[in-house]
């Protein structure tokens, strides 16, 4: 399937859909990009930067026309932007997000969305701790996992049709369904996240320390600077596997720390062997 589209919609010009806009304009997959949001200066940064060919603040004509709408909002908006979108769009539309969890948005489409569900949940697993449209790529999606959810109750036409969008943007598609992602990505990113926020708060609390900061602190806690609310509603949308994750991680850190008040210098030893040996299996090294 060769994917293109006469007008695509994206809700929420940032840097996940000022990248996609200009992906989309760049492989010349869109005849016309249309941007809607709620803060007209979002809207003229991505005007600027060349994301979408036209801005709206008002939904209903900013999605009328699409083939095409992705909403890219912070996943706690994402249920309440479906319903709004439903009675504007057009019944032959494709919609698709990229938020980071998946399990209650998916839900939440097939109780109200008619089936066959034209709605498919994605999640690219591509961005940056910058935010914003001026910081857009047209190229962030390339070589990234973009995870495509699958439902008994979705459009075959439209699930191929969202897995050939984020191909065609450079992305590798791997499709699960939406619990199944919500575990994992608990484990592979949304964990890490508190643990790189719990590190550096407790770094922060010894002081002035700037001058002697070292790469593994800059690397372990660069996702912190990434934006509060999108991490907040990615916590509260994936509470139950974000809480296993934290279950586990903690009794990790009470193994590393009986180790460390035992002065076990084997053990210690062992426990980097096995992490060196774990962080390749993870990285398929």
């Amino acid at each position: 399937m060769s994917v293109r589209f006469d007008v695509v919609s994206i809700i929420g010009v940032g840097l996940l859909g000022g990248s996609l806009g200009l992906a989309l304009k760049a492989r010349q997959l869109a005849r016309t990009v249309l941007g809607v949001g709620h803060r007209q200066s979002s809207l003229d940064s991505a005007l600027a930067v060349k994301a979408i060919d036209q801005a709206f603040l008002d939904l209903r004509p900013g999605i009328a026309e699409a083939d095409l709408i992705v909403i890219c909002t912070p996943a706690a908006l994402v249920p309440s932007k479906l319903d709004e979108i439903r009675p504007l769009c057009s019944s032959r539309a494709v919609a698709t997000d990229v938020a980071s969890t998946k399990a209650a948005i998916c839900a939440h489409a097939a109780a109200t969305w008619p089936k066959p569900l034209r709605f498919v949940g994605s999640h690219p697993m591509a961005g940056s701790e910058k935010f914003g449209p001026e910081h857009a790529q047209p190229d962030l999606y390339q070589g990234y996992v973009t995870i495509v959810t699958s439902d008994k109750d979705t459009d075959p036409e439209a699930h191929q049709t969202v897995c050939e969008l984020w191909r065609a943007v450079g992305a590798r598609v791997v499709e699960l369904d939406a619990e199944t992602h919500d575990r994992i990505v608990a484990q592979t990113s949304h964990v890490p996240h508190l643990l790189a926020a719990c590190l550096a708060e407790v770094v922060a609390r010894a002081g002035d320390v700037s001058g002697i900061v070292g790469n593994g602190f800059r690397d372990m806690t660069r996702v912190a600077a990434g934006r509060s609310e999108i991490w907040r509603d990615i916590c509260t949308t994936n509470r139950e596997a974000i809480l296993a994750g934290l279950d586990t991680l903690a009794d990790e850190l009470a193994r590393a720390r009986r180790l460390v008040a035992e002065n076990a210098g084997e053990g210690l030893e062992t426990f980097f062997r096995s992490a060196q040996q774990a962080r390749r299996k993870v990285l398929g090294e």
